[in-house]
């Protein structure tokens, strides 16, 4: 009784440190970008022997700079993830009136050094090392099209427009070299999109939110039990309807998670942004295979009413490292041993202090092709019970 009173008084006194940016964050910044990629895909790429109709190659790509950091007032360093929206696609090779789809994603970490032009603009060069990645494909049983997998450079340069202190446009281009022993194009991304930057946070704000009252867990520990009772159409609606999600190549059945999550940052009322550590037991639908995985991940979650009864919220997360025991399930190549694990739900706390929570939603674990299998994992939905404190 006295660690939940206590805990239900921490959120609304000075002992709360939790309103200002925590170290790694502060100064730190994410980036959305869209735009067009350029590579040459042909017949050239496939074996000898094969022949294709035609090669359908999108432009529509997007990139982003999943964290970003300031190590000085003009050099950064960041992780970098870049894909067309839509893959190539090979259209009837060999007469085969069939189309093969081949994936490829770039990722990378680079250094970016900036260089102000004006009080509004700045220019920037960036350089690294990255990952390309492609899949193939086989026509009955031989392999037409090799996949690739290698590091190599990355290389980009852009301007930024400073539109407020926290926000930038940003106009930019990178190029990834190709690889002659894959027959891997080299490819050009040529993007516009919005920067975010969390600058430190002044002193009333800090203050004006710690002492605004509304309950902020600390510390959340949940147990979960995810079943396909009701099959996968919650999971199938939020990734073809309403495009918000993914899918998955390979569905679980039934699952065991057990978490830990530790609340880094929030505002006055209603943004919350948590680290937590996973363990989960699988069981697949179509062999039953078990398989297990352990992620880190980060959540941010969003506060859509504070009640008396109960606050409620919606939250999402994506990109968690992962480990995950089985490389094949069902059949299927899901990728390596590494992998990200994404997830989103609504959900309450409740009770006198608010203190219990209930969360329903689903997930998905994806290596996100930088691999050159990714048959993917649907999570299908998931009941999690937890106790903040």
């Amino acid at each position: 009784m006295c660690m939940v009173t206590c805990a239900s008084a921490q959120e609304a006194t000075p002992e709360d440190t939790r309103t200002q940016y925590p170290a790694f964050l502060t100064n730190s910044y994410f980036t959305i970008d869209v735009g067009s990629i350029g590579y040459l895909f042909s017949g050239r790429q496939l074996e000898p022997g094969f022949q294709v109709e035609s090669v359908d190659v999108p432009r529509l790509a997007v990139r982003v700079d999943l964290f970003g950091h300031h190590i000085t007032k003009h050099v950064s360093a960041q992780v970098t993830y870049m894909r067309p929206v839509r893959f190539v696609a090979y259209d009837n090779v060999n007469g085969n009136a069939a189309t093969q789809r081949i994936s490829t994603a770039y990722a990378g970490v680079t250094v970016v050094w900036d260089v102000p032009v004006n009080a509004r603009v700045s220019a920037y060069g960036e350089g690294g090392l990255g990952v390309t990645s492609r899949s193939g494909f086989e026509i009955n049983g031989a392999t037409a099209l090799q996949s690739a997998h290698y590091a190599a450079g990355l290389l980009g340069a852009g301007l930024a427009y400073h539109v407020t202190p926290n926000t930038d446009v940003i106009l930019g281009a990178m190029y990834s070299p190709g690889r002659q022993s894959f027959t891997q194009p080299s490819a050009r991304l040529f993007t516009t999109g919005i920067r975010y930057h969390t600058r430190p946070l002044s002193a009333a704000t800090v203050e004006d939110n710690r002492r605004a009252g509304f309950v902020f867990p600390a510390n959340i520990v949940r147990l979960a039990y995810t079943t396909n009772l009701l099959a996968y159409g919650v999971n199938t609606f939020f990734s073809r309807r309403l495009p918000i999600f993914w899918g998955g190549n390979v569905e679980a059945r039934r699952g065991f998670t057990l978490d830990y999550e530790r609340n880094l940052f929030h505002t006055k009322k209603r943004f919350a942004f948590d680290l937590g550590a996973s363990a989960s037991y699988w069981n697949s639908n179509g062999n039953r295979e078990i398989f297990r995985t352990l992620s880190a991940y980060p959540l941010f979650r969003l506060f859509l009413a504070r009640t008396r009864p109960a606050d409620l919220y919606f939250n999402y997360s994506l990109a968690g490292p992962t480990y995950v025991s089985r490389a094949v399930i069902d059949g299927r190549k899901t990728g390596e041993r590494f992998t990200f694990q994404d997830f989103m739900g609504v959900g309450a706390f409740f009770g006198k202090t608010h203190r219990m929570n209930a969360e329903i939603g689903i997930k998905h674990y994806s290596n996100g092709n930088i691999f050159t299998s990714n048959a993917s994992i649907k999570i299908p939905l998931t009941l999690t019970l937890g106790l903040a404190f």
